[in-house]
């Protein structure tokens, strides 16, 4: 009896050792591929200068998916059947999915930001209907001091799926301006005044040139926008379009040309 029970142990261990052999390849060609691919991750996000945290958090999801993977096709190859199992993580997975979908949403698109990196730290973007200099990116909001000084957080997932202005990866910018002058001004002097004054204003880019076009009639004057461009390097926008308006009002105060108050006329009828 002992000897045929020893005989069927030993032709089940022989049956065995094969496919413990291919799963011990399996786990030996995984772990040298989450090696692989960890070191590979970690200089491209070197390259990109991600948040060493952040840094961290990735490589390590991506190490632990890697092994956890590996050892499922291992267990497969020594006959394990782990189809019930799986179901059964699939169905947990969902249920918390669903009760943290807004965390997750904002963790994977968190993720993606520090990847694609549309914007860095220190940029002057617009997006989410803020717009602002970005002060920090985690992995569940994006932090904006907006230019009138207030602290922002907005969620990843709003930045992810979002239009993104940056104006920091643009050499220069269009600023626009907008002044009328009164009904009976000569137009092409005060096109000619308000070109030059503006060409003298530091920090405007002759290249564009300034463009001036008329393109309104008011209630009370003849409307122009003007268009310069400055510098996104040195330039400030606020200084520049303060200062456009002063060097325009002293040109037309030197050419006696007016910019008036709005004017009505009241009619009066006699009966």
């Amino acid at each position: 009896i002992f000897s045929g029970i020893l005989q069927e142990m030993l032709t089940k261990f022989l049956a065995f050792l094969p496919k413990a052999i291919v799963a011990m390849v399996v786990m030996f060609i995984g772990l040298y591929l989450t090696g692989v691919i960890t070191q590979a991750l970690k200089l491209a996000l070197d390259r990109r200068k991600t948040d060493h945290e952040v840094k961290l958090v990735i490589v390590q999801i991506t190490r632990w998916s890697v092994i956890a993977i590996t050892v499922f096709v291992a267990m497969q190859q020594m006959g394990f059947d782990l189809s019930a199992f799986l179901v059964s993580l699939g169905v947990a997975g969902f249920t918390i999915g669903f009760a943290l979908q807004d965390i997750s949403k904002n963790f994977v698109a968190g993720l993606l930001l520090l990847l694609q990196q549309p914007f860095e730290i220190g940029d002057a973007i617009e997006v989410a209907g803020y717009g602002g200099t970005v002060q920090d990116v985690d992995l569940r909001a994006t932090e904006i001091r907006t230019f009138d000084g207030k602290l922002v957080l907005v969620p990843n997932a709003d930045v992810y799926t979002s239009a993104i202005t940056n104006f920091s990866k643009a050499d220069s910018r269009r600023l626009e301006l907008t002044v009328g002058v009164a009904y009976g001004t000569n137009l092409e002097l005060a096109r000619a005044a308000a070109l030059e004054a503006v060409a003298s204003v530091k920090g405007i880019l002759p290249d564009p040139a300034p463009q001036l076009v008329f393109g309104n009639f008011g209630e009370s004057s003849i409307d122009f926008t003007l268009y310069f461009w400055i510098s996104m390097k040195d330039g400030d926008i606020l200084q520049a379009k303060d200062q456009a308006v002063v060097a325009i009002n002293a040109a037309f105060e030197a050419q006696k040309i007016e910019i008036p108050y709005p004017i009505q006329t009241v009619l009066m009828k006699q009966t």
